[in-house]
């Protein structure tokens, strides 16, 4: 037998389809969807899971600095944690996407099929919250996530890839795990361990942990 929402649910969810469409419908005639949909599309791709864990890792080994090992290690854990929250609540709730054309969804498998909550905005919520709070950047950096993570957030529902709710959720789940990552933060020293135990570089940074472990004792 289908499952089926509670009616108080159901009757909410007509109301989010209803308002989605009314607001894309307003937006649509004062922005052109066709002129901007490629811009939608960059946005979509900026803040797939893929690219940002790929980019991550890069970085790390590009980069090799062992100043930046803890923020990224972190980064990384935060991004492992959204992909698998938003994996598990897409395919508890199973909400199905609004009405439009999603042919060109960039990388969909399993259950990106479905629409609650946005995995994008709570990637773009998350990455904000980061780099704002958890590992303070530049104000004008501030200015550009923000910026980016709004965009992101309008062209989801533009692109009629997600309901107002389903961007809602999103919200909320990418500032719920910033929040859990300030309780669960590794360490440096753990960092360190991590990195070694996946790299070449192993000599070097076991005595740096050492080292750390050593202040950390004292």
């Amino acid at each position: 037998k289908k499952r089926q929402a509670p009616k108080p649910f159901q009757t909410l969810l007509k109301l989010d389809a209803s308002a989605t469409t009314l607001f894309c419908k307003n937006i649509d005639k004062i922005i052109s969807p066709v002129k901007c949909r490629k811009y939608y599309k960059l946005l979509e791709i900026s803040c797939h899971a893929l690219p940002w864990l790929a980019l991550t890792l890069a970085s790390m080994w590009i980069l090799w600095n062992e100043a930046l090992f803890q923020s990224q290690i972190n980064f990384l854990l935060g991004l492992i944690i959204d992909i698998i929250n938003i994996s598990l609540l897409k395919a508890f709730i199973r909400r199905r996407r609004p009405a439009g054309d999603h042919s060109d969804m960039f990388l969909t498998v399993g259950p990106d099929q479905y629409s609650f909550p946005s995995g994008h905005v709570s990637r773009a919520v998350f990455v904000t919250c980061f780099f704002i709070h958890l590992y303070p950047s530049s104000f004008v950096l501030h200015i550009l996530l923000i910026s980016w993570a709004l965009g992101i957030i309008f062209s989801r529902i533009l692109l009629r890839r997600h309901h107002i709710l389903d961007v809602v959720g999103g919200c909320i789940l990418g500032l719920a795990e910033a929040w859990l990552l300030t309780i669960i933060w590794i360490s440096k020293s753990t960092s360190l361990w991590i990195v070694s135990s996946l790299s070449d570089e192993a000599t070097n940074l076991e005595g740096l942990q050492d080292h750390d472990a050593i202040n950390d004792d004292l």
